[in-house]
């Protein structure tokens, strides 16, 4: 199985958010759409790095 970590930036907080999961596509568009967590104060979060492991 293959897992990520993954580091976003959000323009608006001027702030960073660091994450781990098994799909980075799906992760991502949760985080834009239907988080409910630290993430869904802001809606302009990018992918700025991400990193593969197998396990």
């Amino acid at each position: 199985m293959i897992y990520f970590i993954y580091i976003l930036y959000s323009e608006s907080l001027d702030s960073y958010y660091v994450g781990a999961t098994e799909n980075i596509e799906t992760r991502l568009k949760e985080h834009l759409w239907k988080h409910k967590g630290f993430t869904s104060k802001a809606k302009d979060w990018e992918l700025k790095y991400s990193e593969s492991f197998a396990t």
